[in-house]
């Protein structure tokens, strides 16, 4: 056993989906709160509750808080008075009965097929067929006319049972009672698994605050939108990592420093509603840090942050332009005059669960994961506050694992918790055995945990095109909230429905490197979220909010919800 403490490893989870709700309290236009909610939520809950020695950080946006709670309360305000549910596919499920028209249950069979095929349907076989059965209607759409309304009934049950996550699906009799049945589901067994899914939802937020209370979770928080918070701040300092980069013909973003204190007061607040006490730390929407948004964050009380690898890289090139210092990415920093506390993500093993390890057998994988963290281990020996910081999405890489992750996850807690060189931590912990982090940067180069840049969200054309677009709503709603024509509730709607249009997922999609389907429902949505702040502001929308202006066209891994740093 080494005589130096272990060496601490933070996993960071970070829960996250924009805000899918449609203009003025609409239908959900996209699933994926309540889908990820039931399979991904749930089963990251699972896997620590299942060992609890095991520790890490959970970052929750606040836009996803509140769409848990609305879908927590939706379905249950169906069960007990049949009110319609607001999302179309999640009350096409509930029925009792499914739409008739074509146009509709064609639809509802495109929707059923958005699964991971290999993971999702082929694991399936009543579902499998299904799917397989589904393709008629693609070179013949009036072959619609042949799938009856069982049919539709069938692959909804199916598609739902499908996305259901491994702890429901080995402790929830009524999932195992609907597999077991394979076919010809009635209307109680619809009411059944939409009962389940209640439960399954209503109960995320208190599980992971039983985790919180039982010191085996710290619970962070995203500003409250996803808004990416230097851009706000200072369009220009995207030059910080791409001098050559194209930004919008707006080179300013109007009140851009209230703003991203609002989204940061508003995020805690939402916070504080569901867990009850303050968050320490802030994983910075996308890890977009720059020394500005890291001076907000510590101004409101926030003890640490955390973004990516490439941005400390960076940084330290301008502060030391001579060498790397050793093992530099495996221990917190600050700011020379700042106080906050800011670890940076190893993006190599990041990346090598968001992308590599699930095709690999779950004990190699664990295997090979442990053995690079027994690496760091001897070549970071006598540093006093080394650490791994292991950040990624905490949902959208598992369906590419077999059975959601559940045997990568139950042999990579097992293996940590057990191992005597290694411990489990959270940022927090970290810095109440080490105190404020010792090394100092003397500058930040702004960026994001994706290659250390803004170019996700900004410099494409499709990119710009949606900024200047938002900041010409913004320089519209300055001028009538100085007006002062809006009564205070008038005002409040006003402020959130911008807050949904500064969000960073649209500017993410956009760009003809992304699948065209995906672009098209956040290009569509953009378009129509502004369109509501202009109706809120009593202005006329502009004519330009009536046309497309992004499309795509391309491929990318895991569907493009996540990037590799290569």
């Amino acid at each position: 056993m080494s005589v130096d403490k272990p060496l601490k490893v933070v996993f960071c989870w970070h829960m996250h989906q924009p805000d899918y709700r449609g203009p003025e309290h609409s239908d959900f236009q996209l699933p994926w709160v309540y889908l990820h909610a039931i399979k991904d939520y749930v089963d990251m809950a699972a896997h620590l509750e299942r060992y609890p020695k095991a520790k890490a950080v959970v970052n929750f946006a606040p836009v996803l808080l509140e769409q848990l709670d609305d879908y927590a309360d939706q379905i249950k305000g169906w069960l007990e008075q049949g009110t319609i549910i607001k999302d179309p596919l999640l009350a096409a499920l509930a029925g009792p009965g499914v739409p008739v028209d074509h146009e509709s249950r064609q639809a509802l069979i495109f929707a059923c097929r958005k699964a991971n095929e290999e993971h999702l349907v082929n694991r399936f076989r009543p579902f499998k067929h299904l799917i397989e059965l589904s393709h008629g209607i693609d070179q013949h759409k009036k072959n619609i006319i042949y799938f009856n309304d069982q049919f539709i009934v069938d692959l909804l049950v199916w598609y739902h049972l499908a996305w259901m996550g491994e702890f429901a699906r080995i402790n929830d009799i009524r999932i195992k009672s609907l597999e077991k049945k394979r076919k010809n589901y009635n209307v109680d067994d619809r009411r059944c698994l939409v009962e389940a899914i209640g439960d399954l939802i209503s109960g995320v937020i208190s599980r992971y605050r039983k985790l919180a209370e039982a010191g085996q979770v710290e619970l962070s928080v995203t500003p409250f939108a996803h808004p990416i918070m230097p851009l706000l701040l200072d369009i220009d300092s995207t030059k910080e990592a791409l001098p050559n980069v194209e930004l919008p013909e707006q080179t300013d973003y109007p009140g851009g420093e209230p703003r991203a204190r609002w989204h940061i007061r508003e995020g805690i607040e939402v916070f504080e509603q569901h867990f009850g006490f303050r968050p320490q730390g802030c994983w910075p929407s996308e890890g977009a840090v720059s020394a500005e948004t890291l001076r907000l964050l510590e101004e409101e009380g926030f003890r640490w942050a955390a973004s990516g690898q490439q941005v400390l890289h960076n940084s330290l090139r301008a502060s030391n332009s001579d060498h790397m210092p050793h093992n530099w990415i495996h221990r917190p920093y600050r700011l020379q005059q700042g106080k906050l506390s800011c670890f940076f993500r190893d993006d190599g093993l990041s990346d090598l669960i968001g992308f590599t390890y699930a095709n690999w057998h779950a004990d190699d994988a664990v295997a090979n994961l442990v053995q690079n963290l027994e690496n760091i281990d001897a070549a970071t020996k006598g540093m006093p506050d080394r650490m791994v910081a292991i950040i990624m999405d905490g949902e959208n890489a598992w369906e590419y694992y077999p059975r959601n992750g559940c045997f990568f996850f139950d042999a990579l807690y097992k293996r940590l918790t057990e191992h005597p060189d290694i411990e489990m931590s959270t940022f927090s912990d970290c810095l109440d055995h080490a105190g404020a982090a010792r090394e100092t940067l003397s500058t930040m180069i702004s960026g994001s945990w994706v290659y250390g840049t803004f170019s996700t969200w900004i410099g494409d054309p499709d990119k710009n095109r949606g900024w200047d677009m938002l900041i010409e709503a913004k320089q519209v709603y300055d001028r009538v909230i100085a007006s002062n024509r809006l009564d205070e509730q008038a005002r409040r709607e006003a402020e959130l429905q911008l807050a949904r249009c500064e969000g960073s997922d649209w500017f993410w999609w956009f760009g003809d490197y992304n699948p065209g389907e995906t672009v098209s429902d956040f290009e569509k949505l953009f378009r129509s979220q502004l369109t509501q702040l202009y109706l809120l502001l009593e202005e006329d929308p502009p004519e330009y909010l009536l046309h497309v202006f992004a499309t795509g066209k391309g491929d990318p891994t895991h569907g493009g919800v996540m990037r590799q740093n290569v």
